[in-house]
């Protein structure tokens, strides 16, 4: 977007043909927002951009010498500058064993898989006549507490304890259990210490039980495992880790241990100044000393150093321009009705931090019908406590 106008030819390769808003992809997973609410295909976001070629393709390689890109189907695209923004996927610490019994939410797919096996746990709990196996099929476990963790944690407590109250017969919804799994002493250990503790507050009210100091230790079809505790649960989810796309391995360039691609200041490869690599898989000093955070601002405000420098490029000035991060905040959200909000001088809780939290989020999706739509959709569930994105859609999301 912000090279729009300069004299470049664009070309946009992505394996999915949407653009997502991850930050409410936990949205679709808990059943506030459908699919389209929060993802816009590429091809129309583009329609208006002569300068921009859309190819929806898997890119497994790059040949900096020969300066092509390699799909999975063998064709090349050649470049004279590239940029690398193929973020991140869920890592699992060395026990990727466990990813089939404790997703993550990257992708819209992982959202509905997520949100079909919350809704059929219920389901099957109610046809379930074994005490024991009802209890796992009604108990949720969430791993990682950080801003992910948190909110789908509140959400299904509200979910299980408030939207699905009084639907079934067999079963009592509001007896479900939602278990936030944390190896660290604390929850939203990147906010401050007083908006941490708030945050925890606020869950244990929805009824979220919090595990502090209990590292995972295993996961599996019939429970998890943390500390000494082995918990029976057929639900658990994962938001405790994330490992970089394979960049790194595609351009020979150094990576830290989550994979992230070690970048000199001005976002560039040592020794390659004309590969640029922003957003979640890479890594980069530019925060007063401190890592860049991986969130969608960073990743914007890194997009739009790249453009300047192309352009700067383009008229003939190449001095190296450092990237330097400026954080604007920290927003979570706990359940409908609490939040965190972290905007340095001001620090908001409760209800008026939902508020701005909501406003923000509204603000950055794309399109005035996605806006009105998500917003009427939060209205509703905040008045009425029903989510209308209730749909089991695959059958493999049967436990």
């Amino acid at each position: 977007m912000a090279l729009r106008g300069a004299p470049v030819e664009i070309t946009l390769i992505d394996r999915r043909n949407h653009h997502l808003f991850q930050p409410l992809l936990y949205q679709v997973a808990t059943a506030a927002l459908a699919p389209s609410e929060i993802a816009w295909p590429v091809r129309h976001l583009m329609r208006g951009r002569d300068d921009v070629t859309t190819l929806l393709g898997e890119v497994v390689g790059v040949d900096a010498a020969a300066k092509q890109v390699r799909l999975r189907d063998g064709e090349l695209i050649p470049y004279d500058t590239l940029v690398v923004a193929t973020g991140a996927r869920h890592a699992y610490f060395g026990h990727d064993d466990w990813a089939p019994f404790a997703p993550g939410l990257k992708m819209l797919e992982d959202a509905v898989a997520v949100r079909g096996r919350i809704l059929m746990a219920f389901e099957e709990a109610e046809r379930e006549p074994d005490p024991a196996k009802r209890a796992a099929l009604l108990t949720f476990v969430v791993i990682g507490a950080g801003p992910t963790g948190v909110e789908l944690a509140g959400t299904i407590a509200e979910i299980a304890h408030k939207s699905l109250k009084g639907e079934f017969r067999r079963i009592d919804t509001t007896q479900a259990r939602v278990v936030l799994v944390e190896a660290g002493d604390r929850v939203l250990p990147a906010f401050e210490r007083k908006l941490s503790d708030y945050a925890l507050r606020a869950l244990e009210r929805l009824g979220v039980e919090v595990e502090l100091g209990r590292a995972v230790s295993a996961c599996g079809p019939d429970g998890v495992t943390f500390g000494s505790t082995t918990l029976p649960a057929k639900v658990i989810i994962w938001a405790a880790g994330v490992q970089a796309s394979p960049a790194a391995a595609w351009l020979g360039a150094a990576a830290d241990k989550a994979g992230r691609v070690k970048l000199a200041p001005d976002l560039t490869i040592a020794g390659q100044p004309d590969v640029f690599v922003i957003g979640d898989t890479a890594t980069l000093d530019a925060w007063e000393g401190r890592p860049v955070p991986g969130i969608a601002p960073a990743a914007k405000q890194q997009g739009k150093h790249v453009a300047d420098t192309i352009r700067r490029r383009l008229a003939g000035d190449r001095t190296p321009r450092a990237f330097r991060y400026r954080h604007d905040g920290s927003l979570a959200t706990i359940g409908k009705r609490a939040a965190v909000v972290d905007l340095g001088a001001l620090q908001l809780t409760g209800w008026p931090a939902w508020w701005v939290w909501g406003l923000v989020h509204i603000y950055f999706l794309i399109g005035l019908r996605n806006r009105l739509a998500v917003a009427l959709n939060w209205l509703w569930v905040y008045a009425s406590g029903d989510r209308g994105a209730r749909l089991i859609t695959r059958v493999e999301d049967a436990l």
